[in-house]
């Protein structure tokens, strides 16, 4: 059994929200993970995260090369090491993951539930927004909520990566034309609600410099839990197709 240190007790396990998409891929969400060695990944209509090894080898380097395929850009959650030989980076944003700490989180009577119907809404409204990766499929991640006017949706927030006893909150975003009249805090608080009546803890990620967000989540309860680095990379070879959705100013 591995040890810390001589004399020391067994090394305490990974803790779920070191690794998310790792921990989601061979946990909850275990029945979208396609593989390729070490390597996984959600399907890329569904979302652009991956999870990687703690510490990438040579191996490893390869079967992400494979599975992404030639020119592809790829994100690389947890990866601080320099690139191998023909790897380029493309991307790189410092981030922070906040997890409840005593969120005030409640439902909501205006907030209706989205599902695949919905999607060509959603999608719409994410391309005004830019809240981060939203995908056709994405919705399939988790419950997502949302608020209309007129009929038109305007504001919506919902679930994405479910490590085990956790789940993150994303896709936070309002219409310009009704952002002021606090949609998004009421989603995100009934978004949270949800995630607490199956005994699980609310989390979330955004940029490090989205520092209006994080001060709005950290009123709503949540506490700064680590820092982390968004950044991707473009595989060796190919058309240099295929890039990663980007982060938006309000990625959530």
């Amino acid at each position: 059994m591995p040890r810390t240190a001589a004399g020391a007790g067994p090394a305490a396990p990974p803790h779920p929200l070191d690794h998310p998409a790792r921990a989601s891929l061979t946990g909850p969400h275990a029945h979208f993970a396609e593989r390729r060695g070490r390597v996984l990944r959600y399907p890329l209509d569904v979302s652009p995260w991956l999870a990687l090894p703690a510490a990438m080898t040579a191996a490893d380097w390869a079967d992400l090369a494979e599975l992404a395929g030639p020119g592809a850009e790829v994100p690389l959650p947890g990866v601080t090491v320099g690139l191998p030989d023909g790897w380029q980076e493309t991307f790189t944003m410092p981030g922070v993951q906040l997890v409840d700490d005593g969120v005030a989180a409640a439902p909501d009577p205006e907030a209706v539930r989205l599902g695949a119907d919905d999607v060509p809404e959603m999608l719409d409204l994410v391309a005004r927004t830019r809240p981060g990766p939203f995908l056709p499929r994405t919705v399939e991640l988790g419950t997502y909520l949302g608020i209309r006017r007129g009929g038109a949706l305007v504001a919506m927030a919902g679930e994405r990566l479910h490590p085990p006893g956790h789940t993150e909150i994303s896709a936070v975003c309002t219409d310009p034309a009704h952002r002021g009249h606090g949609l998004a805090t009421r989603l995100i608080l009934a978004v949270a609600y949800g995630i607490r009546e199956r005994g699980e803890t609310p989390f979330l990620h955004t940029s490090a410099r989205n520092t209006s967000a994080i001060r709005l989540y950290e009123s709503l309860g949540f506490r700064l839990r680590r820092t982390t680095e968004f950044r991707a990379a473009r595989v060796p070879g190919g058309s240099g197709e295929g890039a990663v959705p980007r982060a938006g100013g309000g990625e959530k």
